[in-house]
Protein backbone atom coordinates (compact mmCIF):
# COMPACT_ATOMS: atom_id res chain seq x y z
CA UNK A 1 0.00 0.00 0.00
CA UNK A 2 1.35 3.42 -0.96
CA UNK A 3 1.51 6.07 1.72
CA UNK A 4 -0.17 9.37 0.87
CA UNK A 5 3.22 11.08 1.20
CA UNK A 6 4.45 9.28 -1.92
CA UNK A 7 1.86 10.83 -4.22
CA UNK A 8 0.51 13.98 -2.56
CA UNK A 9 1.29 17.52 -3.62
CA UNK A 10 1.33 18.56 0.08
CA UNK A 11 4.42 18.89 2.27
CA UNK A 12 3.92 16.28 5.03
CA UNK A 13 7.32 15.53 6.56
CA UNK A 14 7.69 12.05 8.03
CA UNK A 15 9.53 12.65 11.30
CA UNK A 16 11.35 9.80 13.05
CA UNK A 17 10.66 8.75 16.65
CA UNK A 18 12.79 11.67 17.88
CA UNK A 19 10.78 14.14 15.79
CA UNK A 20 13.55 14.65 13.21
CA UNK A 21 14.18 14.38 9.48
CA UNK A 22 17.61 14.20 7.88
CA UNK A 23 18.65 17.31 5.95
CA UNK A 24 21.25 17.04 3.21
CA UNK A 25 22.78 20.45 2.45
CA UNK A 26 24.35 21.25 -0.93
CA UNK A 27 25.70 24.43 -2.48
CA UNK A 28 23.06 25.57 -4.97
CA UNK A 29 25.42 26.54 -7.79
CA UNK A 30 28.09 23.82 -7.61
CA UNK A 31 25.95 21.02 -6.13
CA UNK A 32 28.84 20.38 -3.69
CA UNK A 33 27.77 18.38 -0.62
CA UNK A 34 28.33 20.70 2.35
CA UNK A 35 26.84 18.97 5.37
CA UNK A 36 24.20 16.62 6.75
CA UNK A 37 22.13 17.67 9.74
CA UNK A 38 18.73 17.11 11.31
CA UNK A 39 15.62 19.25 11.36
CA UNK A 40 12.53 19.16 13.53
CA UNK A 41 9.26 20.93 12.73
CA UNK A 42 10.48 24.17 14.31
CA UNK A 43 13.75 24.13 12.33
CA UNK A 44 11.81 23.64 9.11
CA UNK A 45 9.41 26.43 10.05
CA UNK A 46 12.23 28.85 10.95
CA UNK A 47 14.17 28.00 7.79
CA UNK A 48 11.15 28.67 5.62
CA UNK A 49 10.19 31.84 7.49
CA UNK A 50 13.65 33.43 7.56
CA UNK A 51 15.38 31.99 4.49
CA UNK A 52 18.29 30.98 6.73
CA UNK A 53 19.02 27.32 7.47
CA UNK A 54 18.07 26.21 10.98
CA UNK A 55 18.73 22.76 12.40
CA UNK A 56 18.14 20.70 15.53
CA UNK A 57 21.27 19.86 17.50
CA UNK A 58 20.89 16.36 18.90
CA UNK A 59 23.91 16.79 21.20
CA UNK A 60 22.70 20.09 22.68
CA UNK A 61 18.98 19.34 22.30
CA UNK A 62 18.48 22.82 20.91
CA UNK A 63 17.45 24.66 17.77
CA UNK A 64 20.30 26.51 16.06
CA UNK A 65 20.72 28.74 13.03
CA UNK A 66 23.75 27.85 10.95
CA UNK A 67 26.20 30.73 11.29
CA UNK A 68 24.73 32.24 14.47
CA UNK A 69 28.19 32.32 16.07
CA UNK A 70 30.55 32.02 13.07
CA UNK A 71 28.70 34.30 10.67
CA UNK A 72 28.87 31.51 8.07
CA UNK A 73 25.17 31.22 7.47
CA UNK A 74 23.36 29.28 4.78
CA UNK A 75 20.79 31.18 2.72
CA UNK A 76 18.06 28.85 1.49
CA UNK A 77 17.60 28.77 -2.28
CA UNK A 78 15.33 25.74 -2.44
CA UNK A 79 14.04 22.99 -0.17
CA UNK A 80 13.20 19.61 -1.66
CA UNK A 81 11.73 16.52 -0.04
CA UNK A 82 12.34 12.89 -1.02
CA UNK A 83 9.64 10.49 -2.21
CA UNK A 84 8.42 9.37 1.22
CA UNK A 85 9.13 12.73 2.87
CA UNK A 86 11.61 11.49 5.48
CA UNK A 87 14.63 13.40 4.13
CA UNK A 88 15.15 16.94 2.91
CA UNK A 89 17.56 18.45 0.41
CA UNK A 90 18.47 22.06 1.10
CA UNK A 91 20.06 23.94 -1.79
CA UNK A 92 21.83 26.90 -0.22
CA UNK A 93 24.15 29.82 -0.81
CA UNK A 94 26.82 29.65 1.91
CA UNK A 95 28.27 32.83 3.45
CA UNK A 96 31.57 31.09 4.17
CA UNK A 97 32.73 27.62 5.16
CA UNK A 98 29.94 25.20 6.03
CA UNK A 99 32.01 23.06 8.40
CA UNK A 100 32.78 24.10 11.98
CA UNK A 101 36.44 23.24 11.21
CA UNK A 102 36.58 26.11 8.73
CA UNK A 103 36.42 23.86 5.69
CA UNK A 104 34.05 24.40 2.79
CA UNK A 105 32.39 21.01 3.38
CA UNK A 106 32.10 18.67 6.34
CA UNK A 107 33.12 15.87 3.95
CA UNK A 108 36.81 16.73 3.62
CA UNK A 109 38.32 13.26 4.22
CA UNK A 110 38.18 10.10 2.13
CA UNK A 111 38.19 6.71 3.88
CA UNK A 112 40.90 4.46 2.43
CA UNK A 113 40.90 0.64 2.29
CA UNK A 114 43.37 0.49 5.22
CA UNK A 115 41.04 2.67 7.37
CA UNK A 116 43.32 5.70 7.02
CA UNK A 117 41.84 9.05 6.06
CA UNK A 118 43.07 11.18 3.18
CA UNK A 119 42.44 14.91 3.50
CA UNK A 120 41.03 16.29 0.24
CA UNK A 121 42.72 19.39 -1.19
CA UNK A 122 39.50 20.91 -2.58
CA UNK A 123 38.12 21.24 0.95
CA UNK A 124 41.17 22.78 2.62
CA UNK A 125 40.63 25.23 5.42
CA UNK A 126 40.30 28.76 4.18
Amino acid sequence: MTDQRDTTDRFLPRFDAAGLVTAIVVEADSHKLLMVAHMNAEAIEQTRATGQAHFWSRSRAALWRKGETSGNGLTLIEMRVDCDQDALLLRVKPAGPACHTGRRSCFYRRVESDDSLTFLADDAQG
